[in-house]
């Protein structure tokens, strides 16, 4: 009867398991679930979708759209760690089990590129800045020649 023992401690205990729909264990510190994203705030770098090691994330500057492959997420973190613009986070839920492949799209609107007019801008003061420059340098005198050291015999 070397099983009596363990009956007796089962017996005794409270159930080692939850009734999980109805019994739900808060998430512990630092938990990392469900992305989630502030689409009006991204800028659309990509930089997201270089550094997802599952590559579940796209993103498409031209058109303006997010997707990511929920399924294929790993909830890493790396993706709300090196976004610039700090839209990415993640919530403390776990995503509910689906019989189907989840993609989330975001549409948003893509930042207008800033280069041309800053570049514009810049051209402008350096094709004003060259002729003052030239009439410093000629009202600069000329800089003394030194004389060669002399040999000796």
């Amino acid at each position: 009867m070397l099983f009596t023992p363990t009956v007796v401690k089962n017996l005794l205990k409270k159930p080692a398991t939850r009734k999980y729909p109805f019994v739900v264990r808060d998430p512990f510190p630092a938990f990392r679930g469900e992305l989630l994203i502030d689409i009006e705030k991204c800028i659309f770098c990509g930089m997201c979708s270089r550094k997802c090691p599952s590559q579940c994330i796209t993103v498409d500057k031209e058109k303006g759209t997010w997707t990511c492959e929920v399924g294929a997420c790993i909830s890493c973190g790396y993706c709300v760690d090196t976004c610039p613009t700090k839209c990415l986070s993640m919530k403390d839920v776990h995503r509910g089990p689906s019989t189907e492949p989840v993609t989330m799209v975001e549409q948003g609107t893509p930042p207008k590129p800033k280069k041309k007019a800053a570049a514009k801008k810049e051209a402008a003061p350096k094709a004003e800045e060259a002729p003052k420059e030239e009439a410093k340098a000629e009202d600069k005198p000329a800089p003394k020649k030194k004389a060669a050291p002399k040999k000796k015999k």
